[in-house]
């Protein structure tokens, strides 16, 4: 029996047998093939193409509405990686010219990108190399006859290097148990979904590849991080044990989707929740949630060649209205750039640092018909029920400003062409820009409402790519200053009575809530996924005690010491 300690990344327990995956190889040997065999070569290289493309068409579709907006879009990215006009002609060429092999072509253009990756001071785009090794590696599996989601998983627990996102509800689907890998960050996109699945994971358990075998027995714990190997009797009797609880805990959670989201000395919390699909959408009604705090509108525009007209993207709109039956809902205009890219050339491709480029509300003041037709069709829609306008990356007043302009404009000339248009349609700013956190009461006066994306304002205040395994430690909302941020923020919006959420992953943490609560909030916007144990941990709460122990939490000079804060309001 042997113990090993990774980071916990995403809730539950799995006892199976391992299945190890080695990571990706790209040391296909050098290879040629006769001149008379090139046109075939190419033949199998665009058919091992087209079945990776087709196999993300399809999984993308699959999964649609089942993946969080982020995942989504890195699925996007591997597909639009597959239609690369530069990496397609430069295989064809290395084919025609050199006459090597299809894998071996494979090898020298992905280590050709690979250096100019490598080469690039931006700790961002040095991170997308991951997404080009998984795509490299579904050509390569396609030209070996491999399929890439390995048979045979059904009651196993992978043992890995990293996962992408696009495997994670793959894997789950074909009854894999659990994941470890020796790499990744209990923040990244696949610790994400693996949350939003209930799957459990462990990351950042750097000798497992070395310590199992496949067929060994593992037992993995998603909550405290530990992985057993080959258990013995008392660690299967522990396995046991932790599995009735989790079961009493998931019975327990599904009592509360009719009860009030109430702390213990009687304050009501709001819960909103995030949605990006019509399943989000009628999972959110049926748990209760007071309204949608964040609808992201970006999956219209992902993985198409043309942009969606005014029609589509009405009814999109009108049906998530009418889906929420008379609650709010909060529709994000357009959040393109930095890591989600569209193919209609809306985004810049080559930005050399798209994460302060051209992106979320810059995007749509640059194209000003694409923000209006998106503007048009959300305010026919408040026409079947509340509405509420999200201004993405917003870092002034002047933004704001521009689009209040646009929408008055814009709904006057629907009203002009018979089109029933809501009289007061509040518009809200996210603040995931520091400037526009600290800089706050210089527009506040212009906004109805405020959503905090903490997974932005995290990495751009410490600037550190949650994405970024080389810096992981580094991204962490339990840093002071993100803290202190958090809190004048609210502190701000209290006094001007303007109502504030959170949006970003830390509000779907229920570990988080007591420390949210202290800083003075008092609406969570999260996944419905997490909702019932953010409601749970609510309601386990005494407001006013935490409020009055905010000045200890705000003084903490560390993440330890904040640590040691959310523990001890878990033994109070």
């Amino acid at each position: 029996m042997t113990r090993l300690q990774g980071l916990p990344a995403s809730r539950g327990t799995a006892l199976g047998r391992a299945r190890v995956r080695l990571p990706l190889v790209h040391e296909a040997g050098e290879k040629k093939v006769a001149a008379s065999g090139v046109e075939q070569e190419l033949l199998r290289l665009h058919r091992a193409t087209d079945a990776a493309r087709a196999e993300m068409r399809e999984l993308r579709t699959r999964l649609q509405g089942a993946l969080p907006a982020e995942v989504g879009e890195f699925l996007d990215l591997h597909a639009m990686l597959l239609d690369d006009p530069e990496l397609l002609s430069a295989l064809d060429e290395l084919i025609r010219s050199k006459r090597y092999s299809a894998s071996y072509a494979l090898r020298i253009q992905r280590d050709r990108l690979a250096q100019v990756f490598e080469g690039m001071e931006d700790a961002y785009l040095k991170s997308r190399l991951d997404d080009l090794d998984h795509v490299i590696g579904r050509i390569q599996s396609f030209l070996h006859k491999r399929a890439t989601s390995v048979k045979g998983l059904a009651g196993e627990i992978l043992v890995c290097e990293n996962v992408a996102p696009s495997e994670l509800a793959q894997l789950q689907s074909q009854g894999v148990l659990g994941i470890v890998s020796s790499a990744g960050s209990v923040l990244s996109h696949s610790a994400i979904l693996a949350r939003s699945l209930h799957m459990p994971l462990v990351v950042g358990a750097s000798a497992v590849l070395n310590k199992v075998n496949d067929g060994d027995v593992v037992i993995l714990d998603g909550a405290s991080g530990e992985i057993v190997i080959e258990p013995g009797p008392a660690d299967l009797r522990q396995h046991r044990l932790r599995q009735r609880e989790l079961a009493r805990e998931q019975r327990e959670l599904g009592r509360l989707r009719s009860k009030p989201t109430r702390t213990v000395d009687g304050a009501e919390i709001t819960l909103l929740a995030n949605a990006e699909s019509q399943d989000d959408v009628a999972k959110a009604h049926a748990l209760g949630a007071r309204g949608l705090g964040l609808y992201r509108t970006e999956f219209l525009f992902l993985q198409r060649n043309q942009l969606p007209n005014e029609d589509e993207q009405f009814r999109a709109y009108r049906d998530t209205v009418l889906g929420m039956i008379g609650l709010p809902v909060t529709i994000r205009t357009l959040d393109l750039g930095a890591d989600k890219a569209d193919r209609t050339g809306l985004v810049i491709g080559s930005e050399e640092n798209p994460a302060l480029g051209l992106r979320g509300v810059r995007l749509s003041l640059a194209h000003p018909k694409v923000s209006d037709t998106q503007l048009r069709a959300i305010l026919r829609a408040s026409g079947y029920g509340p509405v509420r306008i999200l201004v993405p990356m917003v870092s002034g007043r002047e933004e704001i400003m521009a689009v209040r302009r646009r929408l008055s404009r814009l709904a006057a000339l629907l009203r002009n062409e018979g089109h029933e248009v809501a009289e007061n349609i509040p518009i809200g700013a996210m603040i995931e820009v520091p400037a526009a956190a600290i800089a706050l009461e210089t527009f506040i006066d212009q906004v109805d409402f405020l959503s905090i994306g903490t997974n932005d304002l995290v990495q751009y205040l410490l600037a550190a790519d949650r994405n970024n395994d080389a810096v992981a430690e580094l991204y962490s909302p339990l840093h002071p200053a993100v803290l202190r941020l958090l809190w004048q923020v609210i502190e701000t919006a209290q006094r001007y009575s303007t109502p504030v959420a959170v949006c970003g992953e830390i509000a779907g943490d229920a570990r988080m809530v007591p420390l949210l609560l202290a800083l003075g909030l008092t609406e969570f916007s999260l996944h419905p996924a997490t909702l019932l144990e953010v409601r749970r941990a609510i309601r386990e709460v005494d407001l006013a005690a935490l409020r009055a122990q905010a000045p200890q939490l705000l003084a903490a000079r560390d993440r330890r010491g904040i640590e040691r804060w959310i523990a001890g309001t878990a033994t109070d």
